[in-house]
Formats: C-alpha cells, sequence, structure tokens
C-alpha cells in the first residue's frame, strides 16, 4: 500500500515530473494557446506526456492545471470551463500512472511576478475556485509553484488549509537572490509557510539547477525548516531558428540532483525545457541515494509555531530618513511652517531656455521644491530626469520628479529609480499616468505593470536595499515619495479611502490636483485631518478664459466652481492673468488657514504667476512657524 507523502518523504528522495508547457511546444503545439485546455481538446497528447514522465521514474506527477484559474483561461475565453479543465486534469494523470505514483494538482500564481490590476479580493476568489475544485478530487496534495512573492503564496495556502489536511507543497520562483520578489528572506518565507502549514517548502522555474542551488544553499544555512522540493528549468532559454531551445543536458541534471538532495532536497524535479530524459538522469542518479534522516525537522518533536523575527518595514519612516539627511527634506519643513512646491512643465521641444529661467526665478523666490510632471497628459516632454539634474546643479533647488506607471515596464521604473538615486534626487511624486492613447502619439503602448499603490510600495523597498526583484542591491535608497490626490470629485469620502491605501503602501506626503473653490478646501481638510501624513493643496492660476473652459471641460481631475468661470470669462492676455493670479490669492488665503503644503502649477511656463503667488505666500506667512501640522 502506497504511504502517505509526508511519511514517504521522511522515508526517500521522490523524483518529480518535468515540464509540460514546454515539453508540449517541443511536439509541436504553438505559444499562444491554452496549454490546459488541451485536457479537453487532445487528452490522450496530455495522458502520454504523464506516461512517459512516470516511465522515465517520476513517481511526484503534477497534474496539467498550472494556469487552470478563471483569471488566467479568461484570457482564452475559457473562464467558464475551469471546473471541466481542472476536473480533466486530475483524471488524466490519475489514469496515465501507476498506483505507487503520487497525483498532485498544481495551482500556479495569478500574479506571476507582475502587478498590474489584481486586486487581493479577486486573487482570491479566483484560487478558492480552483482549490475547491481540485479537493473535491482524488489528488494526493496540491503543489503551489511559481509564485513570486510571499503574500500571495500565503493566500493559497491559507485557503487550502481552511479546507483540507492534504499535504501542501510550496514553491517559490526565485534567481538565487536569497529573498522573495516583496523582499522577504527565503528562510523567514519558509518559516511562515510552515507556520501556516505547509509541508513541503521549495523552488521551481526562473533559474537553473545552478541558481537553485544557491537559493537552497542560503535556506539549508540558515537551519532546516521543512523538506525541500527542487524543480530547476533546463538552464537559460535560446532562440534559434525560430525555436526555443534549453542548453542543461541530462547528464548535468543527474549531477545537481545529488548536490541537491546533499541539501536537504527530498522532491526534486524539472521545470521548463525539461524532459523524460532529464527525469530518467535524475532518477537513475538518486536511486542508489540514501537521505540522512537526522537532517529533516521531525514534526513530531517540533516545539510549536515557529516564531518569525520582525522583519524591518520595507519602508524606512520620515525620521530615519530626516536624521540621514544632510538638510531638511519636504516632509521636515512643512512640519515647521508653510511649504511651497512649484511645478513647471518640461518643454515639447528641445529648447529649454524658458524653462531653465524659469527655474531661476523660482530660486530667487525661494520656493522649497521645483516639481516636473511625467509627460503629464501623455504628451511627449523632455525627460524630467535629465531637466532634475540640470536645475539641482545649476540652481540649487530641489528637483521633485513625478514617476508615472504609464511608460516604464518594471524594469524600467527600477531602472530609472536607480537612475535618481545615482544623481542625489531623491523626492519623487508616485502617479498612474494618462492613458497613451489620449495623447500626442496614440499609438503607442500604455504600460501599467504597476499600479500607483504598488510602484509606491516597490519605491520604498528600494530605501530598505532590495530591487523590485527581491534581490540586494549593496545600497539603500532615502526616496521620499509622494502621492496624488484628486478632490474634485462626487463623493470626496471614498476618494479620501483610496488615499488612505495609499498610505498603508508607504506614502510620505500628497500633492492634490488643483482647487478653485474655498469651499472644497475646508472639506478637503475635514475629510483628510486624521491623515498622518502632509498634504500640499494644488492651486494653478488660471492664465485666460479659455484656459478656464478647456480645464473644465476637457481635463480629467480638474473642475472648476461657476464663480471661477464666470470671473474668467472671455478674459485674454494680461488681463487674464492677472485674474487668474487674483483668483489664485484668494484661494490661498484660505488654503493657508488649514495647511502648511501649497503646491503650485504653472501654466504654459508663465513663471512669472507662480513666482507672484509664492512671494504672496511668504508675505502673508512671514515665513512663521506654524501651528498647523497637517
Amino acid at each position: 500500500m502506497k504511504l502517505d507523502l509526508r511519511e514517504a518523504l521522511r522515508q526517500q528522495i521522490i523524483i518529480g515530473d518535468g515540464a509540460m508547457g514546454t515539453y508540449l511546444y517541443q511536439m509541436g503545439f504553438p505559444v499562444g494557446i491554452s496549454y490546459e485546455e488541451l485536457n479537453l481538446l487532445k487528452p490522450d497528447v496530455i495522458a502520454d506526456v504523464h506516461k512517459r514522465y512516470y516511465e522515465a521514474g517520476a513517481r511526484l506527477i503534477e497534474t496539467n492545471t498550472f494556469s487552470a484559474n478563471r483569471e488566467k483561461l479568461s484570457k482564452y475565453g475559457l473562464e467558464e470551463n475551469v471546473e471541466a479543465i481542472n476536473r480533466a486534469g486530475v483524471d488524466l494523470a490519475r489514469k496515465a500512472v501507476g498506483s505507487d505514483a503520487y497525483v498532485v494538482g498544481a495551482i500556479g500564481s495569478i500574479r506571476a511576478g507582475m502587478r498590474k490590476n489584481f486586486r487581493t479580493v479577486k486573487i482570491k476568489e479566483d484560487l478558492r475556485q480552483q482549490i475547491e475544485i481540485l479537493l473535491d478530487t482524488q489528488v494526493d496534495g496540491l503543489l503551489l509553484e511559481s509564485f513570486y512573492d510571499l503574500e500571495e503564496l500565503l493566500l493559497a495556502l491559507k485557503i487550502i488549509r481552511k479546507l483540507s489536511s492534504l499535504p501542501v507543497i510550496c514553491q517559490f520562483a526565485t534567481e538565487g537572490t536569497g529573498t522573495t520578489q516583496d523582499g522577504v528572506t527565503l528562510h523567514d518565507a519558509f518559516a511562515k509557510l510552515k507556520q501556516n502549514g505547509a509541508d513541503v517548502v521549495g523552488f521551481n522555474c526562473r533559474s537553473g539547477p545552478n541558481g537553485l542551488l544557491r537559493s537552497l544553499e542560503k535556506v539549508a544555512a540558515a537551519g532546516d525548516v521543512l523538506p525541500y522540493s527542487i524543480f530547476p528549468n533546463a538552464g537559460i532559454p535560446d532562440y534559434v531558428d525560430g525555436r526555443f531551445t534549453y542548453a542543461a543536458t541530462p547528464e548535468y541534471f543527474a549531477e545537481t540532483a545529488l548536490k541537491f538532495a546533499d541539501l536537504g532536497a527530498r522532491i526534486i524535479g524539472g521545470c521548463c525545457g525539461t524532459t523524460p530524459e532529464h527525469i530518467a538522469a535524475m532518477s537513475k542518479a538518486i536511486a542508489m541515494y540514501t537521505p540522512d534522516p537526522t537532517a529533516l525537522v521531525n514534526e513530531s518533536q517540533s516545539t510549536g509555531v515557529v516564531e518569525l523575527p520582525q522583519r524591518e518595514s520595507v519602508a524606512k519612516s520620515v525620521d530615519e530618513i530626516t536624521n540621514a539627511a544632510v538638510e531638511p527634506n519636504i516632509i521636515d519643513l512643512v512640519k515647521q511652517r508653510h511649504t511651497v512646491i512649484v511645478e513647471l512643465d518640461p518643454p515639447r521641444d528641445l529648447d529649454i531656455e524658458k524653462f531653465m529661467k524659469g527655474a531661476h526665478a523660482l530660486k530667487k523666490a525661494k520656493v522649497d521644491a521645483l516639481t516636473m510632471a511625467d509627460n503629464s497628459l501623455a504628451v511627449t516632454r523632455m525627460s524630467n530626469l535629465a531637466l532634475g539634474y540640470l536645475v539641482k546643479e545649476q540652481t540649487g533647488l530641489r528637483p521633485l520628479i513625478h514617476i508615472a506607471c504609464r511608460d516604464r515596464n518594471l524594469i524600467g521604473t527600477q531602472s530609472h529609480m536607480m537612475g535618481l538615486h545615482a544623481l542625489g534626487i531623491d523626492h519623487v511624486l508616485a502617479v498612474t499616468g494618462d492613458p497613451a492613447r489620449f495623447g500626442d502619439l496614440p499609438g503607442s503602448s500604455s504600460v501599467y505593470d504597476l499600479t500607483s499603490f504598488e510602484i509606491i510600495r516597490m519605491i520604498k523597498q528600494l530605501n530598505q536595499g532590495v530591487a523590485f526583484s527581491g534581490k540586494p542591491l549593496k545600497k539603500q535608497a532615502n526616496f521620499i515619495v509622494g502621492a496624488a490626490f484628486n478632490p474634485n470629485v462626487k463623493h470626496l469620502d471614498k476618494a479620501v479611502q483610496r488615499l488612505e491605501r495609499k498610505i498603508e503602501a508607504g506614502t510620505d506626503y500628497i500633492m492634490t490636483q488643483p482647487v478653485y473653490d474655498a469651499q472644497l478646501i475646508e472639506k478637503i481638510y475635514e475629510a483628510t485631518k486624521h491623515l498622518s501624513i502632509p498634504i500640499f493643496i494644488g492651486i494653478m492660476p488660471l492664465a485666460s478664459g479659455g484656459n478656464a473652459e478647456y480645464l473644465h471641460n476637457e481635463v480629467p481631475g480638474i473642475q472648476l466652481s461657476d464663480e471661477v468661470r464666470q470671473r474668467m470669462s472671455g478674459l485674454k492676455g494680461e488681463e487674464g492673468r492677472a485674474m487668474g493670479v487674483q483668483i489664485a490669492k484668494e484661494l490661498l488665503d484660505t488654503a493657508m488657514k488649514y495647511f502648511n503644503g501649497i503646491y503650485l502649477m504653472t501654466p504654459f511656463l508663465s513663471y512669472e504667476m507662480t513666482v507672484q503667488l509664492t512671494n504672496y505666500v511668504w508675505e502673508k506667512s512671514g515665513r512663521a512657524i506654524s501651528t498647523c501640522t497637517h
């Protein structure tokens, strides 16, 4: 009679199977289809793959259900087939192999390393649906594989443990960094998984044997937590003559299988690029290997729940950053007095003369920071990183750089942030960014790898010296991260709730869209006075009646009061700018009663207007230390 999987792992090393997706690709099935749908369309093919791995020596067989969740299947219009595909996947695996094999239901990450548009509640729903279906079949356990961050893996594990006591294998996708993508050390992550009911922990995908060996060495050196499972890729894929190929040989896999076993691996299989030949070589190598029973943690001897050390927050506190800084940052200043940030748009052409004149004038007016948008309204402008550096070097002003989620993928965003750090630019504003199709290059792509919440959290992760991928960066950044807030909405309370989520993500300060109603400024104060971080109220002087109507009717996030529109109606040129400055001063009179933070936006590079308004703030405040700390 077959032993329970947990008991079997105490007595032997179990050989897992190899790749399904890349093996089907090698067999001629193209990229771009749902390989899981083949459970229904080509059941004989899927059963044959399982049989080949079993005959090669695999005794832990994964069902072909890795991406058989509602989110992934919806890309192929298959979201209504979740149950049929998962049940067929288990049935095919069970019938294709002998009774001595363990069939485990494979469940993949929904995020899959991406941060785009995945709400936690939706992830929970989709994971729960697949888990419940698989638990209602004849599986010997569940395999959670290719998870990049601890948070999502714990979501899945906790769902399983509320429903079942079946064995659960938990695997991260890692590249040998020693941390998960959300910055948790692998040993701490494994301990947390054990605490929540995992039976086996380990790695698969993303790296070949060498990378996963480094990862396993790190966690093994820190002390055993649970039995390990290892499923490496067959090296790095190459693209040759229109086909993806993998270089790692079966012989190489046989050699590394022994090294994995020495480090405590009790399930050893293969991931992308591996074939039945790789599995056969490992099976033969492990056949005479006898594990040291003292190398494993016996649950019956366990002292109980693993207590995790408190991991330092990814986001440094403002006080920590302040102590390390040479000069006061924006947060320090706004706690003490009225503080002015002025926005000056980068030019849409190659001429920076007027922009730099404006920067020098605003420096003379003693603004506290000059902020530059990141291709606002999806209109192509000069790089704010380049201009921020010029402003810092030529005027001494503090640059505050906007970072939009729209234009850069994860790689480009981290690279951009690393460049800012190298240039000594540490104040940023994280924004979503207007969709590219509404800008001057409507055929370009909107990337949105990250939401504004996620980019805030991941920038603050750099302050911990941890890359977006989870790799250590040798040094810590010291970014002060702001977030945008649009109060020009029908339901201000809901907008504040969204703002609270940004604060939870690590936001240090808030900058609002321009406000043109004194009563709304008071409402904003009442709605946000409970918040713990400073708010900079946005005020943008109007340049003309036409400018007022354009902003009110065509620009998202901006709404003018009827009174302001009437006062600006028909005004042009100097007359229009003068009225715009007057209205802005009246708004400042109210704003300065409630907020120390003032955010002035310069229309059409007319920096003379924001110089006037900055001087007005200083005249009105006398640079006195305000008792208002909000």
